[in-house]
């Protein structure tokens, strides 16, 4: 890996609270390695929501909502060296978080 590289990490998650501490945890082991890092960069939340009938037979006007809220996160880390990188991998991910990184 080239110094000057810049990695792009999105993270999604349900649960906001997850998702702050563990993108707190990358930003702490990025910056230890010399790394610049920018972020994590709150994006906007999806949220998703939907309507169920609380009876199928008479009561058509009863309806119960539901939403799924789907929080992301974005950050950038400039100069990443093999060090960093190596720093990434060997961070324990939670469930329930996604991560994709681009390079």
């Amino acid at each position: 890996m080239n110094n000057n590289q810049t990695m792009k990490i999105r993270m999604e998650a349900y649960d906001h609270e997850i998702l702050d501490k563990y993108a707190l945890e990358i930003v702490e082991a990025v910056t230890k390695t010399g790394a610049m890092v920018s972020g994590p960069v709150p994006l906007p939340t999806r949220v998703e929501r939907y309507t169920v009938l609380r009876s199928p037979h008479i009561d058509k006007k009863s309806r119960e909502q539901f939403e799924i809220r789907t929080h992301k996160r974005l950050i950038y880390i400039y100069d990443a060296t093999q060090k960093a990188v190596e720093e990434l991998t060997e961070l324990m991910m939670p469930a329930g978080v996604e991560i994709r990184i681009k390079a």
